[in-house]
């Protein structure tokens, strides 16, 4: 086994921004409506995010751009390496696309940090999914699933940390062995009666990280 893994949600936990409010905000007006429809339960979030990615209509170059522009939490670059010399394994877990996660992850030089999400890729001025029904994380819903990801990390690990922010991550939340919890998860696990760690960003995640001996202190 090894010794201890840190999974971070992406969208509203390491951006400051969900990707799909950049694309509504700037191309495609219209996503405030299927977002209330979203919200409301009347539309699977896949097929929420399938529609809003595929209706930017502009250049790549355009949208590698808008993507670079979504700003981050600051202190994740470092905390991702601090994880990661202090011996943990750190994951990106988004039910988003890799398409973007990537690209800003090459901007802010953070390196050797395993991606799992739904598959994107560019194609005539939009961006795509690419969902695999077969795969083992598949799920309906979300594209993945991150409480099967979490489940599959704990019988690698000694210990997997979770962080995130919202509905999505409640599901993971129940199987890790510390959650972080930002913004609106953290109602929604007080709820549940799902322990969590209060956090406003990952300077607080670092703190508690370096408190339970994970991280040496800095």
């Amino acid at each position: 086994m090894k010794k201890w893994a840190f999974v971070s949600d992406f969208d509203g936990t390491i951006s400051n921004k969900d990707f799909y409010w950049v694309i509504i905000e700037k191309y495609f007006p219209e996503g405030e409506e299927l977002f209330k429809k979203w919200k409301a339960g009347q539309m699977k979030d896949i097929d929420f995010l399938s529609t809003v990615f595929s209706s930017i209509n502009q250049d790549e170059e355009q949208i590698i751009k808008d993507i670079l522009d979504i700003p981050i939490d600051e202190y994740v670059p470092s905390l991702i390496h601090h994880v990661q010399q202090n011996g943990g394994d750190v994951y990106i877990l988004s039910a988003g696309t890799d398409y973007y996660i990537h690209h800003i992850l090459q901007k802010y030089d953070i390196q050797n940090v395993i991606v799992l999400s739904n598959e994107g890729y560019y194609h005539n001025q939009n961006v795509h999914m690419n969902i695999d029904p077969e795969h083992r994380h598949y799920s309906e819903r979300y594209g993945i699933d991150k409480s099967k990801v979490i489940q599959e990390l704990q019988t690698e690990y000694d210990t997997v940390h979770f962080v995130g922010d919202s509905e999505p991550d409640s599901h993971p939340a129940v199987y890790a062995d510390l959650t972080f919890a930002k913004d609106a998860l953290q109602d929604i696990l007080e709820a549940k009666n799902i322990s969590f760690n209060p956090v406003n960003d990952f300077r607080d995640v670092e703190d508690t990280l370096i408190q339970k001996g994970f991280i040496a202190d800095v």
